[in-house]
């Protein structure tokens, strides 16, 4: 304890500057790069190496679960700093129905997102293209890693089916991710937090619709399936966003609703 109190002001504490637009921007197109060039490229290329017969060294659903959960992980810890780490549309808009994040950004966000995405798949498609005889038809065969229903759904699930796993799936994210980031939580903790719940995401819903719950992931691996991945995709664009959307206003009514009263 000092022996004579200062009475004079202190000084004021510099103020970090905010990142610029640009630089918000750029971290969501190469967070969601990270994301799907890390998850999509393993489903791809890891899954089932080195053929769905012979398994010896593929990851399988487990791998792929977890490698989406790790690049969230890292993406949000390389450069959540900077622009929140959003890198999905759904979780933009969802955080902006929270009245979390302004709408006015939620257009450059989203198509930041979309573009990192197909940045990535464009990478995977590249690499692909150089593999072995017949590997990257097999690949678009299979869909290029993109989500589907019916008799596209991995295991078979119908559209009613896969339209409750992504607004559910993506609804559970949303909450966690408002929770997680909310001002009375523990700091530090979010990118943990946020990367195993998307692998558990991922290990629920991995046979039901190949998982979506993100928008630009879906889009950015359509993009290179067959047509059916394209006719498909619109369910993969809707259901994680209402999903998110639904998530915003539940937590907005149970859990912020009656703060200070």
């Amino acid at each position: 304890m000092p022996r004579q109190r200062n009475t004079a002001a202190p000084a004021a504490p510099e103020q970090a500057a905010s990142p610029s637009r640009t630089a918000r921007l750029g971290a969501e197109v190469l967070g969601t790069f990270i994301l799907v060039l890390g998850g999509a490229g393993t489903a791809i290329f890891a899954a089932n190496f080195p053929e769905s017969q012979a398994n010896t060294l593929g990851v399988g659903l487990l791998g792929v679960s977890l490698a989406f959960g790790l690049t969230v992980l890292v993406a949000i810890y390389a450069v959540g700093y900077i622009s929140g780490g959003h890198f999905n549309p759904a979780v933009t808009i969802g955080l902006a129905v929270a009245r979390r994040f302004g709408w006015n950004d939620v257009p450059l966000y989203v198509g930041a997102q979309v573009a990192g995405g197909v940045f990535a798949s464009t990478v995977i498609f590249a690499i692909a293209a150089g593999g072995p005889d017949g590997f990257l038809d097999a690949a678009r065969d299979g869909g290029f890693a993109s989500n589907g229903y019916g008799d596209h759904s991995p295991g078979g699930f119908n559209l009613a089916a896969a339209a409750i796993s992504e607004v559910t799936l993506t609804a559970v994210f949303l909450f966690i991710i408002l929770g997680i980031t909310d001002r009375r939580a523990s700091a530090g903790f979010a990118g943990l937090t946020v990367g195993l719940t998307l692998a558990l995401i991922h290990l629920v819903s991995i046979p039901i619709t190949n998982t979506s719950v993100n928008p630009a992931r879906s889009i950015a691996t359509a993009i290179y399936g067959e047509s059916w991945a394209l006719e498909q995709l619109w369910l993969f664009i809707v259901a994680p966003i209402a999903g998110a959307a639904l998530a915003a206003v539940v937590h907005r009514a149970v859990f912020e609703g009656n703060q200070g009263k």
